[in-house]
């Protein structure tokens, strides 16, 4: 296996098998459940939690062990019903523990008896039912439980990872965080633990986790840069993961792949580390490391529905659909009750071109629940048909999913009759739809959705060249705009402005999104300004490297864009390199943007087929491009 420039470092990968799916039959995943206080003191009760917690921390440096950590344990949608976090493992937290792919179970219980901390330790087979190991330790001292847990821990193995602390009070509110609820007290307490103990890497990286879900991105910055100047004060996994973690909070693509070998190197069995390694192989288009990082992490959690999933996403993009169907029908078997993996056996498919059995998988996925993603499936299936050019087989297809949505009383199905008719190539039906469903939902409880098909009207003219009428659905779009569609409002007002060169639009664009954090949506905006105003090499040039850091799984649209900018600047290999995939239909409704590229996609497909001499398909390409462009457009508004 070659390395290649600008990739994952090639340290990362040789660690994994070159096979289909490595096999890991010896590797032993244990799941320490939290342990019973069978003391007399009820204020001891925190730690059965720093047992668990230490044994699992301990473990993990451990080869041929994965030690199954708290939040795998506890994962939301494992279906079994919620459980109290301080309530003894062995009854809260065994069914748990097996869902997630432990194949050893650990549960104990303590006592204090005469300042002395006595604890015991059952390891299980759940297999067989038998006890394979039963431990004790007896510990004295400020620091008892840690020595405790540790002693226990080297029962089991003696290459253990040494404890991330050995403060209880820093250990105490650890402990508190993870079993609260609340996640401002959650990081309340860690930065208690934090101050007890300022080299605490693991209570750093939850604190961390907690202020990215809540979208502070200073605040996590702030941290994870507070907690790395502590150098080596705090455990190198630590260092290595909370280096990831800022590396990836800075988009920095070289810090990412050194974080990703160092962490690597220190935590082989720790299957995160992989799927971390996969989603940054996604970014990078380098399609067959991320599969191998999938079954890398599949090896340690072959019960894992999120990393078949995935898996089947990823093969799909390596243009190995056998390897993708095999996860997914995988992911069918283990929960055979589920949508989910028939919707994204009918995405690969569509993907790599396979219409019809896309169309199959996802009439059974929506058959199978009819409620999943309320009833998009019957969408995608359009989508798919639309696409071998039979527009009215697909409007079969579409009318199954509006009357699937007026059963459960959607108020929005003229929106996608309206977005619909401008798929299947009826431009000013679709026009004249959204316009009618805007004014009346202007003056209605849908104002805010007024907005978008104001924005939606006003992005389609600007597609069709007519930038004077779209300003006209621009004002309105503003006016009714609210929280959650102004987005999309101010995005439509930029490119709605008069033609001009590419550094007036350069300036322009400084001057409507002048802060850093809103340098996403100003490269969006002008790239779609640029690309509408045929300044190809400028949009070249915002696009490239946008495509080199986004997975497709997170946006499908760049690849396309790009494709076309490449093409109208004589880079035909390239545009055909990014045209090879289908894009995948959203389940949350029609991307207002995505009249940028499709239909074009076929357009621009019909020109490589032509460049290449094949002109069969060039002719087949160039149909479909004009069948789902409609009969209303002239042939120059079509290009």
């Amino acid at each position: 296996m070659s390395c290649k420039p600008g990739l994952l470092a090639c340290l990362l990968f040789t660690a994994i098998s070159c096979s289909r799916q490595p096999a890991n039959p010896g590797l032993q995943r244990i799941a320490i459940l939290r342990f019973e206080n069978l003391g007399a003191d009820p204020s001891l009760d925190w730690m059965g939690r720093a047992f668990s917690e230490l044994i699992s921390w301990e473990l993990s440096g451990a080869p041929g062990i994965y030690a199954v950590p708290f939040d795998r344990i506890h994962r939301p949608g494992q279906g079994l019903g919620g459980r109290p976090l301080d309530a003894p493992g062995i009854s809260a937290e065994r069914a748990l523990a097996l869902t997630a792919g432990a194949n050893r179970l650990g549960y104990g219980d303590y006592s204090m008896r005469d300042g002395r901390l006595e604890a015991h330790l059952t390891i299980e087979d759940p297999a067989t039912g038998k006890m394979v190991q039963v431990l004790s330790a007896r510990t004295r001292g400020d620091s008892r439980v840690v020595a405790a847990a540790t002693d226990l821990a080297r029962h089991i193995t003696t290459q253990l990872a040494p404890p991330p602390t050995q403060d209880t009070a820093a250990l105490h509110d650890y402990v508190s965080a993870l079993e609260s609820s609340d996640a401002a007290q959650s990081a309340q307490s860690l930065e208690q633990a934090i101050a007890a103990d300022p080299n605490f890497g693991r209570a750093y990286s939850r604190l961390v986790q907690i202020k990215l879900q809540q979208g502070d991105r200073a605040a996590t910055q702030s941290l994870l840069d507070r907690a790395l100047a502590r150098g080596p004060a705090i455990s190198k996994v630590e260092r290595a993961r909370l280096a990831y973690e800022r590396a990836s909070l800075n988009g920095d693509s070289h810090q990412i792949e050194q974080s990703l070998a160092a962490w690597a190197r220190l935590a082989p069995n720790d299957p995160n580390l992989w799927s971390a390694a996969a989603q940054a192989a996604m970014a990078h288009h380098d399609y067959t490391q991320a599969v191998q990082a999938y079954q890398k992490a599949l090896a340690i959690e072959p019960e894992d529905i999120n990393l078949l999933n995935q898996l089947g996403y990823a093969a799909a993009y390596a243009g190995d659909l056998n390897t993708a169907t095999q996860a997914l029908q995988r992911y069918q078997t283990i929960r055979p009750g589920d949508a989910n993996p028939l919707d994204s056996l009918g995405d690969v498919h569509l993907l790599l071109g396979r219409l019809s059995d896309a169309e199959t998988y996802y009439l059974q996925a929506v058959k199978k629940d009819p409620a999943f993603l309320n009833g998009a499936d019957y969408f995608k299936a359009a989508i798919a048909h639309l696409m071998t050019g039979d527009i009215p087989g697909a409007g079969l297809l579409e009318q199954q999913f509006l009357d699937a949505r007026a059963k459960a009383g959607d108020p929005l199905i003229e929106l996608q009759k309206a977005h619909w008719a401008w798929l299947s190539g009826h431009r000013k039906e679709a026009l004249s739809l959204m316009a009618a469903f805007a004014q009346k939902a202007e003056s209605g409880a849908l104002r805010q959705v007024a907005s978008e098909a104001y924005s939606q009207l006003a992005i389609w003219q600007v597609a069709l060249g007519n930038r004077s009428a779209a300003e006209l659905f621009v004002a309105q779009a503003i006016q009714t705009a609210g929280p959650g569609s102004a987005g999309v409002a101010v995005v439509a007002r930029f490119i709605a402005q008069p033609s001009a060169s590419a550094a007036e639009w350069n300036a322009r664009a400084d001057q409507a999104f002048p802060l850093p954090a809103q340098k996403p949506v100003k490269d969006v905006a002008l790239v779609y300004a640029l690309l509408s105003d045929k300044q190809f090499a400028p949009a070249a040039a915002i696009l490239q490297p946008l495509y080199d850091r986004t997975s497709p799984t997170a946006d499908d649209s760049v690849p396309f864009l790009l494709a076309w900018a490449d093409l109208e600047t004589d880079k035909p290999k390239q545009a055909a390199a990014l045209l090879r995939f289908n894009p995948i239909p959203p389940s949350t409704g029609v991307k207002p943007f995505s009249v940028f590229y499709f239909p074009r996609l076929f357009d621009l497909r019909g020109r490589i087929a032509e460049l290449a001499g094949d002109t069969k398909q060039a002719n087949a390409q160039y149909a479909l491009f004009h069948r789902l462009s409609g009969d209303e457009l002239t042939p120059s508004a079509r290009r």
